[in-house]
Protein backbone atom coordinates (compact mmCIF):
# COMPACT_ATOMS: atom_id res chain seq x y z
CA UNK A 1 0.00 0.00 0.00
CA UNK A 2 1.14 3.67 -1.22
CA UNK A 3 0.44 6.01 1.77
CA UNK A 4 1.49 8.81 0.11
CA UNK A 5 -1.48 7.84 -2.24
CA UNK A 6 -5.09 8.68 -1.61
CA UNK A 7 -7.15 4.99 -0.74
CA UNK A 8 -9.38 6.44 -3.62
CA UNK A 9 -6.38 7.10 -6.41
CA UNK A 10 -4.64 4.18 -5.18
CA UNK A 11 -7.37 0.93 -5.37
CA UNK A 12 -10.19 3.25 -7.03
CA UNK A 13 -9.11 5.47 -9.72
CA UNK A 14 -12.31 5.00 -11.68
CA UNK A 15 -15.16 5.49 -9.16
CA UNK A 16 -17.91 7.34 -10.33
CA UNK A 17 -19.18 8.12 -6.36
CA UNK A 18 -20.22 11.56 -6.13
CA UNK A 19 -18.59 11.70 -2.92
CA UNK A 20 -15.30 10.10 -3.41
CA UNK A 21 -14.88 8.87 -7.06
CA UNK A 22 -11.81 10.62 -8.94
CA UNK A 23 -13.09 10.19 -11.59
CA UNK A 24 -16.59 11.96 -11.15
CA UNK A 25 -15.17 15.57 -12.33
CA UNK A 26 -18.62 17.24 -11.01
CA UNK A 27 -18.10 15.38 -7.03
CA UNK A 28 -16.43 16.18 -4.17
CA UNK A 29 -13.11 13.86 -5.01
CA UNK A 30 -12.77 13.32 -0.92
CA UNK A 31 -8.79 11.95 -0.48
CA UNK A 32 -8.67 9.87 1.95
CA UNK A 33 -5.02 8.88 3.58
CA UNK A 34 -3.90 6.32 6.09
CA UNK A 35 -2.46 7.63 9.32
CA UNK A 36 -1.89 5.41 11.63
CA UNK A 37 -4.82 3.88 13.09
CA UNK A 38 -6.79 6.77 11.54
CA UNK A 39 -8.06 7.80 8.45
CA UNK A 40 -7.75 11.27 7.75
CA UNK A 41 -8.65 13.66 4.67
CA UNK A 42 -8.88 17.75 4.01
CA UNK A 43 -11.06 18.82 2.13
CA UNK A 44 -11.93 21.91 0.44
CA UNK A 45 -15.21 23.83 -0.11
CA UNK A 46 -16.38 25.78 -2.98
CA UNK A 47 -19.20 28.39 -2.88
CA UNK A 48 -21.75 26.17 -4.54
CA UNK A 49 -20.98 23.92 -1.17
CA UNK A 50 -23.03 26.60 0.45
CA UNK A 51 -26.31 26.23 2.39
CA UNK A 52 -26.17 29.90 3.05
CA UNK A 53 -23.60 32.69 3.52
CA UNK A 54 -20.47 31.86 4.24
CA UNK A 55 -21.48 28.10 5.58
CA UNK A 56 -21.67 24.42 4.39
CA UNK A 57 -24.79 22.73 3.11
CA UNK A 58 -25.73 20.03 5.89
CA UNK A 59 -25.98 16.81 2.40
CA UNK A 60 -22.27 17.90 1.51
CA UNK A 61 -20.94 17.37 5.29
CA UNK A 62 -23.08 14.30 5.49
CA UNK A 63 -21.75 13.49 1.76
CA UNK A 64 -17.93 13.82 3.48
CA UNK A 65 -18.47 12.08 5.95
CA UNK A 66 -20.41 9.02 4.35
CA UNK A 67 -17.68 8.47 1.97
CA UNK A 68 -14.64 9.05 4.11
CA UNK A 69 -16.54 6.91 6.86
CA UNK A 70 -16.82 4.11 4.07
CA UNK A 71 -13.15 4.41 2.96
CA UNK A 72 -11.86 3.77 6.87
CA UNK A 73 -13.99 0.65 6.66
CA UNK A 74 -12.83 -0.64 3.73
CA UNK A 75 -9.03 0.43 4.53
CA UNK A 76 -10.21 -1.34 8.16
CA UNK A 77 -11.36 -4.70 6.81
CA UNK A 78 -8.73 -4.90 3.98
CA UNK A 79 -6.12 -4.88 6.77
CA UNK A 80 -7.64 -6.97 9.20
CA UNK A 81 -8.71 -9.88 6.79
CA UNK A 82 -4.83 -9.69 5.13
CA UNK A 83 -6.63 -9.03 1.55
CA UNK A 84 -4.14 -6.71 -0.80
CA UNK A 85 -7.09 -4.78 -1.79
CA UNK A 86 -10.25 -3.53 0.01
CA UNK A 87 -13.52 -5.02 0.33
CA UNK A 88 -16.19 -2.71 -2.29
CA UNK A 89 -18.09 -1.32 1.11
CA UNK A 90 -21.67 0.36 1.22
CA UNK A 91 -23.37 2.27 3.98
CA UNK A 92 -25.70 -0.04 5.94
CA UNK A 93 -26.82 2.88 8.01
CA UNK A 94 -25.31 6.45 9.26
CA UNK A 95 -25.75 9.61 11.24
CA UNK A 96 -24.17 12.91 11.31
CA UNK A 97 -24.91 15.26 14.14
CA UNK A 98 -24.28 19.08 13.47
CA UNK A 99 -22.54 20.67 16.73
CA UNK A 100 -21.74 23.81 15.01
CA UNK A 101 -22.27 25.94 12.19
CA UNK A 102 -19.52 24.77 9.26
CA UNK A 103 -18.07 27.73 7.53
CA UNK A 104 -17.21 27.12 3.40
CA UNK A 105 -14.14 29.35 3.28
CA UNK A 106 -11.28 27.26 4.99
CA UNK A 107 -10.24 23.90 4.50
CA UNK A 108 -12.15 21.30 6.51
CA UNK A 109 -10.13 18.13 8.15
CA UNK A 110 -11.96 14.72 8.60
CA UNK A 111 -10.77 12.67 10.98
CA UNK A 112 -12.53 8.50 11.52
CA UNK A 113 -11.61 5.71 12.84
CA UNK A 114 -12.97 2.41 13.71
CA UNK A 115 -15.12 1.63 16.86
CA UNK A 116 -15.75 -2.03 16.27
CA UNK A 117 -15.78 -4.51 13.09
CA UNK A 118 -16.51 -8.48 12.47
CA UNK A 119 -14.84 -9.99 9.04
CA UNK A 120 -17.71 -8.34 7.14
CA UNK A 121 -18.69 -5.21 8.73
CA UNK A 122 -17.12 -2.13 10.58
CA UNK A 123 -18.64 0.23 12.80
CA UNK A 124 -16.75 3.76 12.39
CA UNK A 125 -17.22 7.11 13.64
CA UNK A 126 -15.32 10.61 12.30
CA UNK A 127 -15.44 14.16 12.65
CA UNK A 128 -15.22 17.28 10.48
CA UNK A 129 -13.03 19.79 11.93
CA UNK A 130 -12.01 23.48 11.44
CA UNK A 131 -9.11 23.91 13.37
CA UNK A 132 -9.57 22.32 16.77
CA UNK A 133 -13.38 22.83 15.89
CA UNK A 134 -15.28 20.09 15.70
CA UNK A 135 -18.03 21.25 13.78
CA UNK A 136 -20.03 17.64 12.80
CA UNK A 137 -20.07 14.07 13.76
CA UNK A 138 -20.41 11.14 11.72
CA UNK A 139 -20.82 7.14 12.76
CA UNK A 140 -21.87 4.51 10.91
CA UNK A 141 -22.19 0.67 9.70
CA UNK A 142 -20.51 -0.33 6.39
CA UNK A 143 -20.38 -3.90 5.43
CA UNK A 144 -18.43 -5.59 2.28
CA UNK A 145 -20.84 -6.51 -0.18
CA UNK A 146 -20.89 -10.09 -2.15
CA UNK A 147 -20.32 -10.42 -5.38
CA UNK A 148 -24.24 -10.50 -6.16
CA UNK A 149 -24.49 -6.98 -4.93
CA UNK A 150 -25.07 -4.15 -7.58
CA UNK A 151 -21.98 -2.14 -5.80
CA UNK A 152 -19.54 -5.46 -5.73
CA UNK A 153 -17.38 -4.10 -9.09
CA UNK A 154 -17.86 -0.10 -8.38
CA UNK A 155 -13.80 0.16 -7.59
Amino acid sequence: MDLAQSLQDQFAPNLICFGCGPSNEHGLQIKSFVKGDKVVATFSPKSHHQSFEGMMNGGIIGALLDCHLNWTAAWHLMVKNSQDTPPCCVTAKYEVSFEKPTPSDVDLSLEAWVLDSSERKAIVEGVVSVGNCVTARGKGTFVSVKPDHPAYHRW
